[in-house]
This record gives structure tokens, C-alpha cells and sequence, in this order.
């Protein structure tokens, strides 16, 4: 007798597709590791001239989140150790960039 197969009962956050809503968590997350350390943050925070007490309204808007998922994206080594730290592979970076840029998954 063969089962069927169906979804799986439980599926990790990296394993569920991604959404714009995903997409959008994904880059929190990503400005959460960034503002986690001073150096990263720092460096974050002079590039794109963001005052720090702007960060908590910033954060609402898709534009300054794609700009966190490109910050991230222009630095190899900064895209691997996020992606590390949160379990995923570096390529849902790039999916969720698509994603708050407008495209499609």
C-alpha cells in the first residue's frame, strides 16, 4: 500500500516559500544582524546616511528594507554570515530582494 504524500506537518521558516509578507520579515531580520553589532551597523548606518532614531519608521517602508537586502548583498562576506546565522541558504536573500523590488518569486 502506498500513502500519499502531502505537505509536511512541520516546515521550517527557510523551507516555506517566500512571500512579499517573508520577504519583508527576511529583511527585519537582516537589519536586526546589522544593528546587532556596532561595526556592521555602524558601516550600515554611514552608507546610507540613516540617522538612528529613524531606524523604527525606516523599518516599515519596502524601500529602506530592499535597501537593507542590498547592503547585505554587495558584501559577500556579510551575506554568508547572515545567512549562516540564520539557517538559510544566501540565495533566499536574493529571492526576497526580488520580492520587495517588485518581481516575482
Amino acid at each position: 500500500m502506498k500513502i500519499a504524500e502531502g505537505p509536511p506537518l512541520f516546515r521550517r521558516p527557510r523551507d516555506i516559500p517566500l512571500s512579499r509578507e517573508g520577504a519583508e520579515t527576511l529583511a527585519l531580520q537582516a537589519l536586526a544582524f546589522l544593528a546587532g553589532d556596532v561595526e556592521r551597523g555602524g558601516r550600515f548606518l554611514s552608507l546610507t546616511g540613516v540617522d538612528p532614531g529613524d531606524l523604527r519608521t525606516l523599518a516599515r517602508e519596502p524601500g529602506f528594507l530592499l535597501a537593507v537586502l542590498d547592503h547585505l548583498a554587495a558584501n559577500e562576506a556579510l551575506l554568508l554570515e547572515f545567512a549562516q546565522g540564520e539557517a538559510l541558504a544566501p540565495e533566499r536573500v536574493m529571492l526576497a530582494r526580488r520580492w520587495l523590488g517588485g518581481g516575482e518569486e
